[in-house]
């Protein structure tokens, strides 16, 4: 049985995830999901793929607040809870061609991400009293559904056994293994065979499974909608902020050599996005099984 092998969540949108044992989920993705994203001074956003120093920006969740640090700079701290930003600038964005709703956190955090990204820079907080639809075209199964400042889904399903397989395949070209978070999943298994994922229409499990009940509804269940078109992201060694000098294509080579995909434009595919059917509420624990839907289209 497919099984939670790994969390994350990336609070601001394109640094650093955080791997957690237990994460609670929302009806917008796990929590502190994409909550947050530096942009430039009008709004627009910024992420690893014009500036992939941002990978070095990482984050932990503190009691009140979001730490972020990183290399030769001072630690930044940020609310957690948006109403103590209430007096905040109000920020209309995009992600990519969608509306989003930013709150301004404030000087000092745009000084911070200012001098670390070398130009100028703001950080968003999510408007909370605002929300960003998912495509319509996709939430059929779920009469609508919402996310933050994530790229179009509130979460991203990868399989285990599909890294092991791409790594394989790294190596055996003289190429290094790369870790899972150069494809920055919320949700890893393992249990399915590699790419299976690809097939999994709906995830469910029990809300209290592997520990004590949680609030919300008592079956957590995820539809996978969309499959994951790559950029050229998964090329940025998360570790170095870079791509790896000696293999600055890789996976993306590779995964040309046998993941295009005619269904979305010859675009490279790897993980499954999804939406959150039921169980808004509940944890999800590293170790909890998953019922797997597989379908196979007509």
């Amino acid at each position: 049985m497919p099984t939670i092998s790994e969390l994350f969540v990336y609070p601001i949108k394109s640094c650093a995830g955080i791997a957690l044992r237990e994460a609670r989920l929302l009806a917008t993705g796990l929590e502190y999901d994409r909550n947050w994203m530096i942009t430039d001074p009008q709004g627009a956003m910024f992420t690893q793929r014009a500036y992939p120093r941002m990978a070095l920006i990482r984050v932990e969740i503190g009691e009140q607040d979001l730490i972020v640090r990183a290399p030769g700079m001072r630690e930044l701290r940020t609310p957690l809870d948006a109403a103590r930003l209430a007096a905040a600038r109000k920020v209309d964005t995009i992600v990519w061609r969608d509306a989003a709703y930013g709150l301004d956190t404030g000087d000092e955090a745009a000084a911070w991400c200012t001098e670390f990204l070398g130009l100028p820079a703001r950080l968003l907080r999510f408007d909370p009293e605002r929300e960003r639809t998912v495509d319509p075209g996709y939430t059929a199964s779920t009469g609508g559904a919402t996310t933050f400042f994530a790229d179009g889904f509130p979460l991203l399903v990868v399989g285990q056994a599909s890294l092991d397989d791409l790594n394989a395949r790294l190596n055996g070209k003289g190429a290094p293994s790369i870790r899972i978070d150069r494809f920055r999943p919320n949700i890893v298994l393992t249990g399915l065979d590699a790419y299976e994922e690809d097939y999994v229409e709906t995830l469910s499990a029990d809300a209290g499974a592997n520990g004590d009940a949680a609030q919300g509804d008592a079956r957590v269940e995820l539809r996978l909608v969309k499959l994951c078109a790559r950029c050229p992201m998964p090329t940025i060694d998360q570790a170095r902020g870079a791509p790896d000098p000696e293999w600055p294509n890789e996976p993306t080579d590779t995964m040309l050599g046998y993941r295009v995909n005619a269904r979305f434009g010859g675009a490279v595919t790897f993980g499954n996005n999804a939406l959150v059917a039921s169980g808004a509420g509940a944890w999800l624990r590293i170790g909890q099984e998953v019922d797997a839907e597989l379908g196979f289209g007509d």
